[in-house]
This record gives C-alpha cells, structure tokens and sequence, in this order.
C-alpha cells in the first residue's frame, strides 16, 4: 500500500468518526457568526436615544439593577456608548446564571432583563463549545474533534494534490453537468480547497482554547519561545476605609469616562472581596475585542496597578502579544469587520458540508455498480485514477 492510500484511508475513518461532531461544530459557528448583528436589529431595548445629558454613576446603575435581581451576584456594569443601554451583568459559574439588566444611563429606566442562559444564541454557542453536553465532556471532545479535523486538513489537501497539469485543471472547477456522484465529489474536494486556509485558521484558533498544551505551544511560537502566563488580578493594599462622598467605583469611572472617548465601551467590576482590585475593560472599538484595555486599579486609593500578563494596557503589548489577544476575534473573522464575518460564515457553511459530501463519496464506494460512465463522469474513477 503506498503513502497515498494510507492517507486515504487514514483521511476516511478520521472523518466516518468525527463528521458528526465536525457538522455541529461548523454549523453552530455558521449561525453564531452574525449574533451581533441579529441582535441589534431585533433587541430595541439594546439602544437609547442620545442626550447631552450625563450618565448615570456606576453605583446607582447597581442599586438599580439589584432591585431587578435581588440574591444575585453582581459581576461588571457596562457603558457601550451614547447611543447604547447601559448594562448591569450578573454571573455566577458556581450557580450557572447569566443575567444582563439593560437601563437607560440617562434616566435610569429598566428597559429590559435578559436570562442569556435561555437565549437562542447561549444555545447555538453551547454546541459550539460543548456539543450540548456537561462542559467537563463536551470541551475535550469538542477540542479533540478540532485537532482530527485539522489532521484531516493536511491529509485532505495532501489528497487533492494533482500529479500533473490535466488533474490540476479539473481540481479547481466543480463539473456542474456531470453526474450527481461526480458534482458531489467536486463539492468535497474543490470547496475543500477553496477553503483549506480559513478552516486552517479556525482550527488553530479553536485549539488555543480547547488544549493547556496547544495554548503554551502556540504562545512559544508566536513569541520566540516566552513562557504564557496566567491571567491573574492584581490585590489591592488594605488601608484607611474611604471618607469621601464619592464612591471609589464612581469616582474612577469619572476620571476614566473623562479619559476616554464616548465611543468606547467601558465595564467596570467592582472589587469582589476586601482585597480584590477594581477591574475596568476599556474597549474603543466594540465590533472587536482585542484591542481592549484592561486595566487594574487599588479600591482604596485608586492607584492603577500593573500586571505581566497580557490582559493589561494595550499599547504596552508586543505584537506577538497582540495577536494573541486576536485569537477569538480572528476566530469568528471580526477582525476583518463585516467582510471577515462573511467570510466566516461561508467557510463555515463549506466545513459543514464536508462530513455529508465525504460520507456520500465513501458511500458511492461502497455501493458502486460495474461502471458505465465515462471517467469525467465518474467520481470514483477520477479519484483513483488523478489522485
């Protein structure tokens, strides 16, 4: 058996086994690509009308929104902008809850209480995570289905590679007017192709999350072989209980508000314990995440603190780094803005379509009759003859 039947086969029972797993993975991406979008359009309560008038401080939004969610941790309030709702958000890993509270930032009117928990987005992004499945099975085997993929890749294009100039031609075009079993082969192998580097992307992007080890591999590699270092807040210094009429929280998000331009979306976590910091999120352009600020301050006196990993001040970053922080942004083509989400969303729906077109080329196989078509006509003969 030479090498190239040994990948076929290799590429065969890869994909017989994990196909199922790559559809869902593929297609839950597919329709999460444009959440963002589908939910401005029809979520109202997501906009306000713009005022000259000044917000709403971060303290009353929480007594507000407490009232809303009385026993319910508060995790961040978030400012999107002028135009946009403020929002409080309560989370819970221990207690598996996720709530946002969308008020009006200038006259503090509830306009809205989201379970995110029982959205249809938090749906579609479980089976993209989990496979719907407890999050201790579904991850790894989500990760693990990423990783077969991405050996399917290389032993895919190693496949579709022609041996000479005619093979070449026919792997570029899909016949329409041949016969269903040799449009579904052109469907697998010339969209495969069409596709190869995004879903290269997505999978290496997708892996960063799904293995610890991929992770430290991938940040070596970027970086030229620096240690990844764990995401970890800073502490605050105890000291002298605050005096002044303005709140600590109010008083920094004022300073910071001021800073910063009314675009930028700025979310604020108020300190969890005695000794936790004041964590703030300043995003200037909130079509993306990776170019966030996150910042670090004392909740006694407000001194910014510093932290060595890479979840700090953006500027101070190496590019490296940077691209790091691109990962998820990268992962669902925001980085390209609209035209990158268009481009994720077809490739995504290419990618799903590989396990139905793969599975039909081994059923023909299986099932074939003696041949009667011509070789242009014949997927399988075409396969075994150009491959």
């Amino acid at each position: 058996m030479n090498l190239k039947k040994i990948v076929r086969q290799v590429h065969l029972w890869l994909g017989l086994t994990s196909g199922l797993f790559v559809f869902v993975i593929a297609i839950t991406g597919c329709i999460y690509a444009f959440q963002e979008e589908i939910q401005n359009a029809t979520q109202p309560y997501r906009f306000v009308e713009e005022k000259k008038s000044t917000f709403i401080l971060p303290s009353k939004i929480i007594e507000i929104a407490e009232k809303e969610l009385p026993n319910k941790h508060l995790h961040a309030v978030m400012y999107q902008g002028r135009n946009r709702s403020a929002k409080a958000i309560f989370y819970s890993e221990k207690e598996q809850y996720y709530y946002f509270v969308y008020i009006n930032q200038y006259s503090g009117k509830v306009l809205y209480v989201s379970n995110e928990n029982a959205s249809f987005f938090r749906f579609i992004l479980d089976g993209h995570y989990y496979l719907w499945l407890p999050p201790r099975i579904g991850k790894p085997m989500v990760a693990t289905t990423t990783l077969v993929f991405f050996i399917m890749l290389i032993s895919g294009i190693f496949l579709w590679w022609p041996r000479n100039k005619n093979g070449r031609r026919q792997r570029f075009r899909i016949k329409w007017n041949a016969k269903w079993r040799r449009k579904n082969y052109d469907l697998h192998y010339v969209l495969g192709f069409y596709i190869f580097m995004l879903a290269v992307l997505f999978s290496i992007t997708g892996l960063v999350w799904g293995f610890q080890w991929f992770n430290k591999i991938y940040y070596a590699a970027i970086t030229g072989g620096k240690t990844f270092i764990e995401y970890q807040q800073p502490v605050s210094v105890l000291s002298k209980v605050n005096t002044s009429s303005v709140l600590p929280i109010d008083k920094l998000w004022l300073h910071l508000n001021a800073e910063n331009p009314s675009t930028s979306a700025i979310e604020i976590h108020p300190p969890e314990d005695s000794v936790s910091c004041i964590a703030v999120n300043i995003n200037p352009d909130p079509t993306t995440y990776w170019k966030t600020d996150y910042r670090y301050f004392d909740q006694y006196s407000l001194n910014e603190l510093s932290v060595k990993h890479m979840w700090g001040r953006y500027h101070q970053l190496s590019g490296s780094d940077k691209l790091m922080r691109m990962n998820y942004d990268i992962h669902v083509g925001a980085v390209l803005g609209i035209t990158g989400k268009i481009m994720a969303f077809l490739a995504s729906l290419i990618i799903a379509s590989l396990p139905i077109t793969g599975f039909f080329i081994w059923w023909g196989k299986r099932n074939k009759v003696k041949p009667t078509a011509t070789m242009d006509e014949s997927p399988v003969s075409f396969m075994d003859s150009k491959s």
